[in-house]
């Protein structure tokens, strides 16, 4: 049996903390507010490393350097170039996910308003976390054991959406042949707006979202819903 030293203890302790936790309280009902996103430094100097030269490209040593740190107390935190991205990644999924779950209890038994609120509350997510949500596109840099970890919290977006166009679907609510199918151009489509969506651009984080919402109702072949801004 491998010997795991203190070090190794608190290595692994703070990636465990990192992804089982986000990065904002939790909104509880005021899942559409949306304040300013305080990272731990290195986070916040690992994430602009990577948005400025992707996750390949971009330097550990430039990352302690952004925080005046040395290597050593980055590996000490995080473990690696790899555990930065994981912590980023993990704390991002977790903040859309608590945002979608509160989105989906306030929405009552309806799934054309279930529908509604889970994807306003997720493109809301991918236009005011923009800086951190693109990163889902360097999901492929992840090592097997952490893409599994990673896709499996990223799965539950889906299936909370599957559930709901099942449930349209058996009363009638929804009309497409295709709820699976649906369903994922739907969570892709939202996951996008992360990689376009600018704040100076001609439509606002809440336009956007209800935007997105109609797109969605027209592909589960939901007609007829008022989709307006609440």
């Amino acid at each position: 049996m491998v010997r795991q030293t203190a070090r190794t203890r608190q290595q692994n302790r703070a990636r465990r903390e990192e992804s089982e936790s986000g990065f904002e309280a939790d909104p509880g009902t005021e899942w559409r507010h949306y304040g300013e996103l305080a990272l731990p430094p290195l986070l916040e100097a690992a994430l602009e490393e990577f948005r400025a030269h992707g996750y390949h490209g971009g330097s550990v040593r430039a990352i302690a350097g952004r925080v005046g740190v040395t290597l050593p107390t980055l590996y000490y935190h995080y473990g690696s170039k790899q555990g930065l991205l994981v912590a980023l990644l993990m704390g991002s999924m977790h903040d859309v996910l608590v945002r979608a779950r509160h989105a989906l209890e306030e929405a009552g038994d309806r799934p054309e308003d279930q529908l509604v609120n889970v994807v306003e509350a997720i493109t809301l997510y991918m236009t005011h976390r923009r800086r951190i949500a693109f990163l889902d596109g360097e999901i492929r840099h992840l090592e097997p054991d952490n893409r599994a970890r990673y896709s499996a919290e990223r799965e539950e977006l889906s299936v909370m959406l599957r559930l709901i166009a099942a449930d349209g679907v058996a009363d009638g609510t929804f009309t497409t042949p295709y709820p699976t199918e649906a369903v994922r151009a739907v969570l892709s489509m939202c996951q996008a707006v992360a990689t376009w969506y600018r704040p100076d651009g001609p439509l606002t984080e809440a336009e956007v979202a209800q935007r997105y919402v109609t797109l969605a109702l027209a592909a589960v072949g939901c007609r007829g819903h008022d989709s307006g801004k609440k």
